[in-house]
């Protein structure tokens, strides 16, 4: 365990102590979604965010996962603690201190969705106090980030359907979508292979068409079901079984010419590490996997490996870490997370024509501010909890 958080030392060059992380608050929020929903394996109507705000001095940085609010509880009991009074420039300190900190408890899981909040917080909040954006302080490898549309969920009509696939690719000009499929666990075939037909007949042949299971399917069923591919086209395969699933992934990527991808359930560097060996490209998300801090690290991993490193879900949060990786094929521009965070936040992105530019407009950090009526409206009555140092710490 972390023997608490170590003193702020003096910037470089003077001018007195660094800044350093006064308070952390956590709130949860629970949005209701537009439609039922549902994939492979899964089926809700609503969305949770546990959303992190990092305090030094009048600056503010935020960060949040999409999970159980459990994870709230995992911030202000066991991670707080080593990040309130530490220095607010020393993320990858802090990183390692609240990974520590989980050692009893456990970084899988609801532990490691607590500590990629926080995480994301810090390096919004470092941003901010150097004035610049995230994207720059990491250093830039693109000016565009691409974006591919994402939901297609099983329980759609087809009205609905067809005109959420409409919606990106004429509306936004966005020319890559995904679609779920696996309905049923998997027991669904022959609607998942009409909704295939029909997804290309809506989008054309120009655009790149991905699907997603869900891990629902076995892998000599994922092997069947992508022999019928090939007329339409599809270019991504995702999760065609279980991400944990290590030889069926490597059997269906030897089966299908599809681009097979997993990795959205990656919680610690060694499971990625198995990953690249039996995928085409590795997909992490920043708000389960580490924070931004892993999620660099699994994009540099990958690019070792010769692989292209896509982003799961959360578009806000990745955009301008997305921007820093060479080996970046895309962001999900995913259904929920984009309604969501257009909702809370002002200063939030428009992916017209297929790609994000974060902070083209030179606002520093994320470049987002939460709007406080919808804090108010979405969030839980007693989901608010500040941490602050006992005392002050360092000089």
């Amino acid at each position: 365990m972390s023997g608490g958080p170590a003193p702020a030392a003096a910037p470089r060059g003077g001018g007195g102590p660094a800044p350093v992380v006064e308070a952390l608050h956590v709130r949860v929020l629970d949005f209701p979604t537009d439609a039922p929903e549902a994939d492979g394996t899964a089926a809700w109507d609503s969305t949770t965010m546990v959303l992190v705000e990092a305090r030094a001095g009048p600056e503010r940085g935020y960060g949040w996962t999409y999970g159980a609010a459990a994870a709230a509880g995992v911030v202000t009991e066991l991670l707080a603690g080593e990040v309130t009074g530490r220095a607010a420039y020393d993320v990858p300190a802090a990183h390692e201190a609240m990974h520590r900190a989980l050692r009893d408890a456990g970084r899988p899981g609801i532990g490691g969705y607590a500590l990629s909040a926080v995480d994301i917080a810090l390096w919004d909040l470092k941003a901010r106090l150097l004035g610049v954006p995230l994207a720059d302080l990491f250093g830039r490898a693109r000016a565009g980030v691409p974006v591919y549309g994402s939901g297609g969920f099983t329980s759609y009509d087809d009205e609905q359907f067809v005109g959420q696939l409409r919606g990106w690719t004429e509306a936004e000009r966005i020319p890559r979508v995904k679609i779920k499929i696996g309905e049923a666990r998997g027991t669904r075939e022959d609607r998942d292979l009409t909704r295939i037909r029909l997804a290309r007949k809506t989008v054309g042949p120009d655009t790149e068409l991905y699907v997603d299971a869900d891990g629902a399917y076995g892998a000599q069923q994922a092997v069947r079901v992508a022999e019928h591919f090939h007329p339409f086209d599809i270019r991504w395969f995702e999760e065609p079984v279980s991400s944990d699933d290590l030889a069926g992934l490597a059997r269906v990527r030897a089966a299908t010419v599809a681009d097979v991808a997993a990795g959205e359930y990656g919680f610690a560097l060694r499971s990625f590490a198995a990953l690249v060996r039996v995928v085409d490209c590795l997909q992490a998300d920043a708000t389960r996997c580490g924070g931004l801090t892993d999620w660099l690290r699994v994009a540099a991993l990958a690019q070792a490996h010769g692989l292209d490193l896509s982003a799961h879900g959360a578009p806000h949060v990745h955009a301008h870490a997305a921007a820093a990786s060479a080996n970046l094929r895309h962001v999900e521009w995913y259904h929920d997370h984009v309604r969501i965070e257009h909702l809370l936040f002002d200063g939030a992105l428009e992916a017209t024509g297929g790609e994000l530019r974060p902070g083209a407009d030179g606002t520093p950090g994320l470049g987002l501010t939460p709007r406080k009526d919808v804090l108010a409206r979405y969030g839980r009555p007693a989901g608010a909890t500040s941490v602050e140092p006992a005392a002050p710490t360092g000089p």
